[in-house]
């Protein structure tokens, strides 16, 4: 949450804490017909009922931050899923989503158009202002057509939320090049493609937001798994764009961020409403790095039960890069080998 919202969401509950009492300790023995400003009770009264007026007035405030009324989001692959969470959520809070989905399968594989349009729909029925626009993104032509299309749909484009994925497992003894090209095409390319053709709209705006998607399996040793190389591959190449494009944004009001989410879905071979792991639970993290409220790019939002935590990489201190990182220094192999413990020393966040 940004902090100013926590700070006013902290009056409002202090205001109310302090009124309260206020108000009953003025309403023991007070005649609300009969103020008078030489009675302790009437000024308890009316400083009880001034705060409780300061209190609505910061709560609305507060709620104002985070509407996205009169915006349009796009999020790709949002017809199931982390997607459709995404598309549910963003959408109750006032913005016109538009929707892309394929309707492939859980191995990326075929296409059904009324996937996307029967996630719009019942999103529709629910009250929510959601169309669904129909395109590939698996080539830089097809990224540019969507969002042409996007625009043309609905004149602006506020936020652009990359989601469409998948998870193919392919040890390195079996991957073929044309899976790891199509992993790349949907998970690296498309998120490049997709910023490529928004970036005119939200430049001239002075207005937008990214949010791509990484995966905690390509960020950490402790959870990769057998035989997602190439899953991996595509996700870190995420880092290395959304740090880029995060730089190239920042004057021009574009902030660029990713996701790493975590929830059960069809990746994960279920398709009913999981136990825990919600997909709505990432939902609100994605909202706020999509809205007005988030200032700052560059982060990694990692989500998670319900739980968030922002992450980037950061030089150390008083580097001077690339000639002096103060570190070890060695000349010779036989240097690296007596060093080595100096040198590789793995760092752990504090939390």
């Amino acid at each position: 949450m940004n902090c100013s919202i926590l700070r006013k969401l902290i009056r409002v509950r202090i205001l109310v804490v302090i009124s309260r009492p206020i108000l009953l300790l003025s309403l023991l023995n007070y005649d609300t017909n009969n103020v008078s400003w030489n009675d302790i009770n009437s000024i308890l009264y009316i400083i009880s009922i001034t705060l409780s007026c300061y209190a609505i007035i910061y709560c609305n405030g507060a709620s104002d931050m985070v509407n996205f009324k009169g915006q349009v989001v796009l999020i790709t692959g949002a017809a199931r899923g982390l997607g459709f969470a995404y598309a549910r959520y963003i959408g109750q809070l006032g913005a016109m989503v538009l929707i892309q989905d394929i309707g492939a399968n859980s191995l990326g594989e075929g296409t059904d158009p009324q996937v996307a349009e029967f996630a719009a729909e019942t999103l529709r029925l629910e009250g929510l202002n959601v169309q669904a626009i129909i395109g590939n993104i698996d080539s830089r032509e097809g990224c540019q057509k969507l969002c042409h299309d996007a625009l043309k749909v609905a004149g602006r484009l506020d936020a652009l939320i990359h989601n469409a994925g998948w998870v193919a497992y392919e040890d390195i003894e079996s991957i073929k090049e044309s899976s790891f090209d199509h992993m790349m095409d949907i998970a690296a390319k498309a998120p490049l493609w997709l910023s490529q053709a928004v970036w005119p709209t939200m430049k001239a705006a002075g207005y937008g937001r990214i949010i791509m998607t990484t995966s905690c399996r390509a960020l950490y040793p402790q959870y990769v798994h057998k035989g997602l190389a190439s899953y991996a591959a595509a996700k870190m190449a995420i880092v290395g764009i959304m740090n880029v494009l995060a730089y190239e944004g920042k004057n021009d009001g574009i902030i660029v961020n990713a996701i790493s989410p975590v929830a059960k879905t069809r990746m994960w071979g279920i398709e009913e409403e999981p136990a825990d792991l919600y997909p709505a639970s990432v939902a609100p993290g994605v909202a706020y790095l999509a809205s007005a409220a988030c200032i700052e790019g560059g982060w990694i939002l990692r989500a998670a039960n319900g739980q968030f935590h922002a992450t980037k990489m950061m030089e150390a201190e008083n580097v001077n890069y690339p000639l002096n990182l103060r570190a070890i220094q060695a000349s010779t192999i036989q240097e690296m080998v007596e060093n080595w413990q100096y040198i590789a020393i793995p760092s752990v966040e504090p939390r």
